[in-house]
């Protein structure tokens, strides 16, 4: 019985994965098409309002204007008596507004039904003045224009023209005198020393500190210098006796950075803490804890207006606060790691933040991200400064200053310092580095104990100094 039945059972032919795959795509067809068969007859009087209502919308800038003939002989083409103009943004380019007089705006309008009269339209793109391109919607029918990214200002490269040694330990802090005829630094040696600007002779020698000086400031309306250490010490030393004559008591830790308010006589210190203190120099009192950062707040400089105050922290963000009430203002949270150094713009409202991971540009008094710089340093970047011609000087733990243009972000000169004989190259890094008062003279102090100044190379043209420049394809927007 079990033979014939053997017999007649024809042997399954294997289906290719084509086949299967076909009939998987014709189940999931039968199975979802119905619901999408169910869905009722598009309504066309709904869908002429509504493609009548965005047109308005969207096309703001078509306006309908009397034809005129062309005026160059060679273009043959005579817009009609009833013809659409297109109105887009740009300049008064008629070469371009001449390649696109076939776009045609009737296909962006519902025709009217029975109009067979659309061969005799034609159109005519009219520059509009006084707008951008990028304002109106109807930029987008134009040709894609790529980003316009400032073109770099040129900028004479700079040069190391004197070498100071004198302190005994890394000089960690340096400021300038308001008369741009002395400067003086901090060093771990304990010490601050005053200098020369032009012969870079060393005039004073100040003591006091019981730990490396990591802080300096000079004030423009008093005969007061202060400084900061890792003492937890803020001293104001009075530069006609040559003696601390204040000190201000609250740090529970090292302070790491200070300023002077540039119209009021108040102190601002940052430190270990993670505290911002606000100091009334001459009554010695707290004003303000700015509490709120997470981590070390290393840098702070001040402005007139509001946000008076601006903070950068280990705590990779930067801080705008009200001094009024002690608040924060905002929070920047756009760097990854460490905010080390700020530098404020002297003449544009915007300063710059540097962090291991780059370098940003933000404006003030809102905060809004501008640009990063243009190449990345790759290196902790311990100081920064600008001058009054846009030169953006910092400087990395490794030794490498570098030179930016401010408004376009690109690098032009990337030097490497030289550490003094009988250091090691492990002791090439620069701690701190600051213009002088009119901006020709750079000042860095660095981890092999000395001073070094730069000035701009007199011999230096645009023609043997070119610079290289490539606009980037892609802009970071964070």
């Amino acid at each position: 019985m079990s033979g014939p039945t053997m017999e007649s059972e024809l042997p399954v032919e294997p289906q290719s994965l084509k086949k299967l795959s076909f009939k998987s795509i014709k189940r999931s067809l039968d199975l979802f098409s119905p619901v999408h068969s169910q869905l009722p007859p598009p309504d066309t009087e709904c869908k002429k309002i509504r493609i009548s209502h965005k047109i308005h919308v969207e096309y703001g800038g078509i306006k309908s204007v009397s034809s005129q003939p062309v005026k160059n002989s060679s273009q043959s083409q005579v817009v009609a008596s009833n013809s659409n103009a297109l109105v887009l943004a740009g300049t008064e380019n008629s070469k371009k507004a001449d390649t696109r007089s076939d776009l045609s705006i009737t296909s962006l309008q519902p025709k009217n039904v029975g109009d067979g009269n659309t061969t005799s339209k034609g159109t005519s793109i009219i520059p509009a003045r006084g707008t951008s391109e990028r304002n109106l919607p109807t930029a987008a029918l134009m040709e894609r224009i790529p980003s316009r990214w400032p073109r770099p200002v040129w900028h004479a490269p700079w040069k190391n023209y004197r070498v100071i040694s004198g302190h005994l330990g890394w000089v960690r802090s340096i400021a300038f005198s308001p008369n741009n005829e002395w400067f003086c630094t901090g060093s771990a040696d304990r010490t601050i020393k005053i200098w020369d600007v032009g012969s870079g002779q060393l005039r004073l020698t100040l003591t006091g500190h019981i730990e490396q000086v990591r802080g300096l400031a000079v004030s423009t309306r008093h005969t007061y210098m202060f400084s900061a250490g890792d003492d937890k010490q803020v001293k104001c030393w009075d530069l006609e006796q040559n003696k601390v004559i204040r000190a201000y008591h609250g740090h529970l830790s090292g302070v790491y950075c200070l300023a002077i308010h540039p119209t009021i006589d108040v102190l601002l210190t940052g430190g270990r803490d993670s505290v911002c203190r606000v100091w009334d120099i001459r009554s010695k009192m707290q004003i303000h804890a700015l509490a709120g950062h997470d981590n070390t707040v290393c840098s702070v400089f001040t402005r007139p207006t509001d946000p008076q105050v601006i903070t950068g922290s280990h705590d990779s963000t930067i801080k705008f606060w009200d001094l009024r009430y002690g608040k924060t203002m905002a929070t920047l949270t756009h760097h990854k790691k460490s905010v080390r150094a700020l530098a404020q713009h002297p003449t544009e409202d915007s300063f710059a933040s540097a962090s291991a991971d780059n370098i940003k540009k933000f404006s003030l008094p809102r905060g809004e991200f501008l640009h990063n710089m243009l190449s990345q340093q790759k290196t902790i970047i311990n100081a920064m400064t600008v001058n009054q011609d846009g030169v953006l000087a910092t400087g990395g733990d490794n030794g490498s200053l570098w030179f930016w243009d401010w408004k376009s972000g690109h690098s032009f000169q990337q030097s490497q310092t030289i550490v003094q004989p009988g250091s090691l190259d492990s002791e090439a890094g620069i701690y701190a580095l600051s213009y002088d008062v009119t901006g020709s003279r750079l000042v860095t102090c660095e981890a092999d104990k000395t001073i070094k100044m730069w000035k701009e190379d007199e011999n230096a043209t645009p023609e043997t100094h070119p610079v290289n420049f490539k606009p980037p394809k892609d802009i970071r927007r964070f």
